[in-house]
């Protein structure tokens, strides 16, 4: 498989726990290739042109690997990385309507994710117990985090906040 087809494979499949650009893709495909666990073949294009593809396969030791990272303990805790979050937190620091009409756009966007999502958990369910249980917890979570926003939405524009905008600095999170 190649690169694009792997991050392509990761944001329809693990999408809503995990993104990835091809940066990483690619560093991570020469580190682990440098490393034995993937060995990597030189695609030529086709008669009908293209560039040429760097075309990846999981090695034996790979596979040993990958089998020891199954068996691990996780990590740690789940991580909420979401650039929005982040700008959510200094909302109070700027013009509310611009904050609403962004909070709209992220209630738009999640809306056709659940949508898709939900159209796909069918499918997913064929692809066995795990798979499903994590479609399943993506539904979940979408469901979860459009009703969070619509909540947002709603007290916010609602709010009678006279000190609207806040000044950074003036009880502010940076202080």
């Amino acid at each position: 498989m190649h690169g694009y087809r792997i991050k392509e494979h990761i944001e329809k499949n693990f999408g809503h726990m995990w993104s990835i650009n091809h940066g990483q893709i690619y560093q991570s495909l020469k580190k682990m290739e440098d490393e034995g666990l993937v060995c990597m073949v030189e695609v030529s294009p086709s008669d009908n042109g293209g560039p040429h593809k760097k075309s990846y396969s999981i090695t034996d030791k790979g596979r040993e690997e990958f089998a020891e990272w199954l068996a691990d303990d996780p990590e740690g805790q789940m991580l909420l990385r979401d650039p929005f979050l982040t700008r959510f937190v200094f909302f109070d620091f700027g013009d509310r309507e611009r904050a609403l009409e962004i909070i709209q756009g992220q209630i738009d966007l999640y809306e056709k994710q659940l949508a898709r999502r939900t159209e796909n958990v069918p499918r997913r369910q064929l692809q066995g117990i795990y798979v499903s249980l994590v479609a399943d917890l993506g539904v979940s979570f979408n469901e979860m985090y459009v009703e969070w926003l619509k909540r947002a939405y709603t007290e916010i524009s609602e709010s009678d906040d006279a000190d609207w905008p806040r000044a950074v600095g003036a009880n502010s999170l940076v202080d």
